[in-house]
C-alpha cells in the first residue's frame, strides 16, 4: 500500500527458507507423522537431533502493491445544484430526526429530476419503445475507457475532431472533457455538444459508451436530438455531466452504475475513475 505521500509500504513479515531448510523440514515431517509402528518413525532422541541441525528461516518484509488511484468525476446531488431549465430542482427534507418526537434516527426524503448531476440516460429518454433504467445491461458502464481533452472542439465535438485524437483503436468507453473550468454552480447554457457524426463514428471503432461533462449530447436547443437518436440506431450507452477537470487525458478503468429505477427515463451515478496497475 502506500502512503497519503505515495511511500511504498511493506507487507506483515512473513518467514521465508532456504530450499535445503524446506526440502530438510518436509522430511522430517514425513518421518514424524509416520503411522504408529511404522520402521521409519524414528525414535525420540533421533527426531530431536533431526530437528535441532534444521537450518534456520528468516524473517523478511515482502513489499505490497500500491493500492491503485481513484478519481470521483461524480457532481455532489445538493440544494442549489444546476439542472436543465424548467427541470425538477434538487431538494431535501426531514422525515425523522433524532430527539424529535421520541425518534432515535435521522430519516430525510430528496426531490429530483432523473437528470441531475451525474447521471445515465436510459433509451427511454429518447425513444417512447425504449428501456427504463432498471432494464439497463450493466456491462457498458463498467471497464477500460479513455479520456479524451475536447475543450478546443468548439460548440460541437465533430468525428473529425475525434480522427485526430483517437488514431489508434480507442478503448469501449471515451469520456470528453470540453468544460475548462466545470460549472459546479450555476447553468451554463453554452456547453459543447456531441454530433451525430461523431457517435456514429465511435460505434463504429467498437464503443459502447460515450461520456460527456456537459448536461447532453444534444445542444440545449435541439428539438431533433440528432446525437441521441444516433445512439438509440448504434445501441450506444450515455453518460451526462461528468466533472473531469482533475484528470488528465489517457485510459482508465471506468466504474459508472445507474441505479435500477423502474420506469424511469435516467438514473444518478457514482462515477469513479481507477488507473491501471503498472505493466510489470
Amino acid at each position: 500500500m502506500r502512503s497519503a505521500r505515495g511511500a511504498l509500504l511493506e507487507s506483515p513479515p512473513r518467514r521465508t527458507c532456504s530450499p535445503s531448510s524446506l526440502a530438510f523440514r518436509a522430511g522430517l515431517g514425513v518421518i514424524l507423522q509416520a503411522r504408529a509402528g511404522n520402521p521409519l518413525t524414528p525414535r525420540p532422541a533421533v527426531a530431536a537431533r533431526l530437528a535441532a541441525a534444521a537450518p534456520a528461516c528468516i524473517t523478511v518484509a515482502v513489499p505490497r502493491p500500491a493500492a491503485p488511484r481513484l478519481w470521483d468525476i461524480s457532481q455532489v446531488l445538493r440544494p442549489g445544484l444546476p439542472v436543465w431549465p424548467g427541470d425538477t430542482a434538487f431538494s431535501i427534507a426531514p422525515r425523522w430526526t433524532i430527539g424529535e418526537g421520541g425518534s432515535p434516527v435521522n430519516v430525510a426524503r430528496f426531490t429530483t429530476t432523473t437528470h441531475a448531476g451525474t447521471h445515465a440516460d436510459a433509451p427511454l429518454h429518447y425513444d417512447p419503445a425504449g428501456a427504463d433504467a432498471a432494464a439497463l445491461d450493466l456491462t457498458p458502464y463498467l471497464g477500460p475507457c479513455r479520456v479524451v481533452d475536447a475543450r478546443g472542439a468548439g460548440a460541437v465535438v465533430t468525428a473529425e475532431f475525434l480522427q485526430a485524437r483517437l488514431a489508434d483503436a480507442p478503448p469501449p468507453r471515451v469520456l470528453l472533457r470540453t468544460f475548462a473550468a466545470f460549472p459546479r454552480h450555476d447553468w451554463d447554457d453554452a456547453f459543447t455538444a456531441v454530433s451525430a457524426e461523431a457517435v456514429r463514428w465511435l460505434a463504429g471503432r467498437g464503443v459502447v459508451l460515450i461520456g460527456v461533462d456537459s448536461p447532453s449530447l444534444d445542444p440545449q436547443v435541439s428539438k431533433t436530438m440528432d446525437a441521441h437518436h444516433a445512439v438509440r440506431a448504434a445501441g450506444l450507452r450515455i453518460l451526462e455531466g461528468l466533472v473531469l477537470d482533475d484528470v488528465l487525458p489517457g485510459d482508465y478503468e471506468l466504474i459508472a452504475l445507474p441505479l435500477p429505477l423502474a420506469g424511469l427515463d435516467a438514473s444518478p451515478v457514482r462515477a469513479v475513475l481507477r488507473e491501471f496497475p503498472p505493466t510489470p
